[in-house]
């Protein structure tokens, strides 16, 4: 018999440190069946079927993240780190960072001297911020992230119900004018936003790569309206819990859920959301392979 392999898909070609997933929230996977025709000839059809999926149904294996494993290898997130109540020691997004390559650096429950800051800051790709309801950050601090943020470079305000989102306004304000403000419940998992005004996370962005269902957090802060924001994820309430900034260069998430980063890290989507935001943070589209780690560009060809 005749065997004639024909193919039905679009090959997606890597980009830098991206895998083939990159901007699909349900990335699929090339399978082949063999059709026999009248004639007898054997016709290998090659298509598209979803990708296998994990317990909460998102496309299961790193593969499908934003970047690859590695991908940025000698890249330091820098954290100020002052909520630290309920266990939360950030061992689990510091281990899902790593898978990536990131170092982590933090500076737990109060802020370093200015010029401590300055220096750690010059040493990495992106700062996030984990807020309690004090504030930590003086001016001069705030100032120091303002010209970190400036040069590009990314920034995370995490913040969560009232009042732990004290110094996230603050840095928020500073940089976009961003605000969150309440406290409401949350506790669900939300699915793919289809209507521009219902619950779910937003489709095609780069954070949501791989991602049809994604944890709230328990209870959530709610983004006040910002024209400079890009809605990511709305909570089951209807509310705006994390948001974008992306222009002229310059990235930033606002988000105020932080307890994602601890409660129920097991349940849908968490550990991907935080590999892909980073990678994002990251900001290769300004800075290039100068912020990839070596050998990863032939990693992906």
């Amino acid at each position: 018999m005749l065997s004639v392999l024909l193919v039905a898909v679009t090959t997606l070609a890597y980009a830098g440190p991206y895998t083939q997933a990159r901007g699909q929230n349900a990335p699929t996977v090339p399978k082949t069946e063999s059709v026999t025709n009248a004639d007898g000839t054997v016709v290998q059809r090659q298509f598209q079927v979803a990708a296998p999926a994990d317990g909460y149904g998102n496309a299961a294996g790193n593969q499908f993240d934003l970047v690859v494993d590695g991908a940025f290898k000698g890249q330091t997130v820098a954290v100020l780190h002052f909520y630290t109540g309920e266990g939360f020691d950030f061992h689990l997004p510091k281990a899902a960072l790593e898978e990536k390559g990131f170092n982590v650096v933090r500076w737990v429950n109060q802020a370093p001297p200015p010029a401590d800051l300055r220096a750690g800051l010059a040493k990495a790709s992106q700062l996030w911020i984990v807020s309690d309801a004090t504030r930590h950050l003086t001016d001069e601090h705030i100032a120091a992230i303002r010209a970190f943020w400036d040069q590009g470079h990314g920034v995370y305000i995490w913040g969560d119900n009232a009042p732990y989102y004290s110094d996230a306004n603050a840095v928020a304000d500073a940089l976009f004018h961003g605000q969150m403000l309440g406290d409401l419940p949350g506790g669900q998992t939300v699915s793919v936003r289809r209507d521009a005004n219902g619950p779910g996370v937003t489709m095609g962005h780069d954070i949501t790569t791989g991602l049809e269902y994604l944890f709230e957090g328990i209870t959530i802060a709610t983004l006040q309206p910002n024209d400079a924001l890009q809605p990511l994820v709305i909570g089951s309430a209807g509310n705006l819990v994390t948001a974008v900034y992306d222009h002229g260069g310059k990235r930033a998430v606002l988000d105020g859920g932080f307890t994602r980063l601890y409660c129920n890290w097991d349940t849908a989507g968490t550990a991907r959301y935080v590999k892909n935001a980073a990678a994002w943070l990251v900001n290769y589209e300004r800075f290039g392979d100068a912020v990839v780690g070596a050998n990863v560009g032939a990693n992906v060809r």
